[in-house]
């Protein structure tokens, strides 16, 4: 099962269009989100997304209310750390911050965080594989990524955005 992630949008309005559109194209059946969407106006985007996204809050989030309404449509969004089971039985574990993850108890497959705006993909001391897709805001570093994973192969890698290409404007967007 081919599962999009992605972290720290930080209301990159375009960023997120962006990754939106690679996940679609890539034909994603999940999506992972790793908190700091920010505010509720990033959420419109999402709703172009073809597959559920399920994801935890960051330590940004400035209407987490609104914010949790509007993922209502899209998917499911929690306080970190947050367990949810894939369609395919994969069981990940997703948290804003590395340090949620430390006293996680129970069983879970996939780690996810975000938080430190650095892409990596790592197993830890007990063989599970933990992933950090970057920021897709790219304000930090210069350089928005997003993560895919293959759930049955448990193989993932980090993505750069594309930013080389204009995009039509939201409004222009949602009117074709």
């Amino acid at each position: 099962m081919l599962v999009g992630i992605f972290s720290d949008t930080h209301d990159h309005l375009d960023n997120i269009r962006r990754a939106v559109a690679f996940f679609n194209e890539r034909e994603c059946r999940a999506v992972l989100f790793a908190g700091d969407l920010v505010s509720t106006f990033a959420i419109p985007p999402l709703r172009q997304l073809n597959c559920p996204i399920y994801g935890c809050f960051g330590d940004n989030e400035g209407n987490r209310i609104g914010i949790q309404g509007g993922f209502k449509i899209i998917g499911q969004i929690k306080e970190a750390p947050a367990a949810y089971t894939l369609d395919d039985n994969t069981r990940i574990i997703i948290a804003h911050m590395p340090r949620q993850l430390r006293d996680c108890q129970g069983e879970y497959d996939i780690a996810i965080h975000g938080h430190t705006h650095r892409p990596l993909i790592k197993t830890d001391d007990s063989g599970r594989l933990v992933i950090n897709p970057g920021e897709a805001s790219g304000w930090t570093y210069g350089q928005p990524t997003v993560a895919l994973l293959e759930t049955t192969t448990r193989h993932a890698e980090i993505i750069p955005l594309d930013t080389s290409t204009p995009l039509p404007t939201w409004d222009q967007e949602r009117r074709s």
